[in-house]
């Protein structure tokens, strides 16, 4: 089954017959339809849920079909109906709520919450709208769009023209929170040097109010100021030492990338996203930081029938930064993943503007007028980001805020316009860190990040590792743990596969304790408290061999050691994945040479923890989160069966 949108009739509408002509031929044939429509001058367009078959006899049955092509729920549709009309969507959605018990909840870091609205409410208590400082309120007071709020219908609900179009319950697996960080633009404004205590103070009411929760951490608001090639900001740090939290009350916080809003810039795209910086506080190391890409492409208005999108399908989203112009051997990937974000329409003049059929369809501020409104941009981005990374929260119950973000990026994928936007070339590095430095690690995949099947499988590990100690009565301190995995691999089933091509994908994910003071953040060993690293053995590199290594990688001085065998087996390569605390790589090779490639070793490298022994961290522990992936395009393989069934044998994972 698949939404089509419908085109008909052929010619001038005068009355209604017609179209009670058609919709008796819909009833007829078993395809289902939402009532309301758009109507053209010459044309009604429909949205209806149809297979190939039902779509072949409507054709067959029916003169007054013009065309149909796959549906995509454009935002204009509700916001241009009236008041009436859109309350009556709002009512049928209410109507298919299933409320979840559920300890998760999106705490939006914003302009406010105006929980008012009726699809809302069943999210956000009042008892949840908060403020950093109580002359400004707890409502939105953006007056633009009331951004907040536009951000808590996403945050809350996923895709909402999806949503709303479907007719199956929509479960409710968290609810949400709202911290104001705002104050009301005609209220004196924060000074930039105390945005860092203002978000940290905002985290602390939301955890008052929340003891038992957890808490997805979602801020949109974004600066310009304090971005110098990546370098951190007092308020980057601030975002990091709150994500760190102490090594004990680790959080999860997604960071939007930060907007292009200049109508010059866009008329140079991508250029001008190529050269624009993602912005402050979005280089920190610990944070999930969402950009944007784009599928919007159609405008089905006759007022703009000339004008095209500036941005072709799956391509970078207009709005969207990136961090091509940063100290790239230095500091982090940045964004990590993308979202929808929108789209732009391009005129013959060459003007850009934009159009509500290319945002986001979302909850309004001003829920009393129309409950619809749109929204685009890396906002509506890490609003997505915030709403996924709650399902899996939800999903895998206890869950490290490490492997949260770690699966947010494991599921990601680039697609093949990515790819040619970024002209990428196999083997070639420096166009693999251009991608990434433009659309993160890609496309996050929900079904892949919550659930294995049989051609498809991930393992999950959450371990605790002490990276550095002083030597036996010295006062010098070294490395000091290295874990190795002997991962349960299906070797024989493997084998038996032979030539069939198998991917397997690794994300490490961590958080690192800042380093104090900006004098220090001029080098990376004096920012990061430590890094971390990972490594496969290669074909016919026995557990010795390996080992002896992995032992020379860790006790290298230099954090960048160069004497990484098998490198070139990477795709992304290991000094494109090795900026900041999280790291993705993905090898592609056959079965049989896989079957032998089952260790999987997790080191250390150095940071100011080792290097400044005097402030006492050296024999700190910290947390992280492995997460391994097999993955083959045959279909009639038990490769997650038979893993599973080795999985439920006890094994045993070494350290040394």
């Amino acid at each position: 089954m698949g939404r089509w949108i419908c085109g008909g009739v052929e010619k001038e509408i005068k009355d209604q017959e017609q179209i009670a002509q058609f919709l008796e031929t819909l009833d007829n044939i078993g395809i289902e339809y939402k009532h309301n429509r758009i109507i053209f001058p010459e044309r009604a367009v429909l949205l209806v849920n149809a297979n190939r078959e039902q779509l072949v006899e409507l054709m067959l049955q029916s003169d007054l079909l013009a065309e149909f092509r796959a549906g995509q729920e454009p935002a204009g549709f509700w916001v241009n109906e009236s008041s009436v009309e859109q309350q009556a969507w709002v009512d049928d959605l209410l109507n298919r709520i299933e409320l979840i018990e559920s300890n998760i909840k999106v705490c939006l870091l914003d302009s406010g919450v105006n929980n008012g609205h009726q699809l809302l409410q069943p999210l956000l208590d009042n008892a949840d709208t908060l403020t950093v400082d109580n002359a400004w309120g707890t409502d939105d007071h953006e007056p633009r769009a009331g951004h907040g709020t536009l951000m808590a219908g996403i945050a809350g609900y996923g895709q909402m023209e999806q949503v709303v179009v479907s007719s199956n319950s929509v479960p409710l697996t968290h609810k949400l929170c709202s911290v104001k960080i705002l104050p009301r633009p005609s209220q004196v404004q924060t000074p930039r040097e105390l945005w860092g205590d203002v978000t940290a103070q905002a985290i602390a009411r939301a955890e008052i109010q929340n003891p038992q929760i957890m808490l997805v951490y979602c801020m949109s608001v974004t600066s310009t100021e304090d971005v110098n090639m990546g370098r951190p900001s007092s308020w980057s740090g601030a975002v990091d030492n709150l994500a760190f939290g102490e090594g004990e009350n680790q959080r999860l916080i997604i960071v939007s990338a930060g907007n292009i809003s200049d109508e010059e810039l866009w008329r140079n795209y991508p250029n001008s996203n190529l050269a624009s910086s993602v912005q402050n506080p979005a280089q920190a190391w610990n944070a999930l930081v969402a950009g944007a890409y784009t599928e919007k492409f159609q405008v089905n208005d006759p007022d703009f029938q000339n004008h095209k999108p500036v941005a072709n399908e799956g391509q970078l989203s207009p709005f969207s930064s990136t961090s091509l112009v940063w100290e790239q051997r230095k500091w982090p990937i940045k964004p990590d993943v993308v979202f929808e974000g929108g789209n732009l329409l391009q005129a013959p003049d060459n003007s850009v503007t934009p159009h509500e059929n290319l945002d986001l369809l979302s909850t309004s501020r001003s829920f009393n007028i129309k409950p619809f409104d749109t929204i685009n941009a890396t906002s509506a981005a890490a609003a997505q980001a915030s709403w996924f990374a709650a399902k899996i929260a939800y999903e895998y119950l206890g869950s490290w805020a490490e492997t949260i973000r770690g699966l947010v990026v494991h599921s990601a994928n680039w697609n093949a316009a990515m790819l040619n936007q970024s002209q990428v070339q196999q083997g070639n590095r420096a166009s693999f860190r251009n991608l990434l430095r433009t659309f993160g690690f890609g496309v996050p995949d929900l079904d892949r990040a919550l659930y294995s099947r049989e051609s498809a499988l991930t393992y999950i590990a959450q371990e605790i590792i002490q990276p550095f100690n002083f030597k036996e009565g010295s006062s010098t301190p070294e490395t000091n743990e290295i874990h190795f995995f002997n991962l349960p691999w299906a070797s024989d089933l493997l084998l038996q596969m032979g030539e069939t091509p198998v991917k397997l994908k690794i994300t490490l994910s961590y958080f690192i304790e800042p380093g104090a003071g900006e004098i220090g953040w001029k080098d990376k060993y004096r920012y990061q408290s430590h890094g971390l690293r990972f490594d496969v053995n290669n074909v016919d590199e026995g557990e010795e061999i390996f080992r002896k290594r992995i032992n020379i990688a860790a006790r290298e001085e230099d954090e960048d050691f160069q004497g990484n065998s098998g490198a070139e087996r990477w795709k992304v390569g290991k000094d494109n994945r090795s900026n900041g605390s999280i790291h993705s790589d993905y090898m592609e090779m056959t079965a049989a040479e896989l079957s032998e490639c089952n260790l999987i070793a997790v080191y250390p490298v150095i940071g100011w923890w080792r290097e400044r022994k005097h402030l006492g961290k050296v024999e700190n522990q910290t947390r992280y989160s492995l997460i391994i992936s097999l993955e083959t395009p045959a279909q009639d393989v038990e490769l997650y069966t038979t893993v599973r069934n080795i999985i439920e044998a006890p094994i045993q994972i070494p350290y040394l």
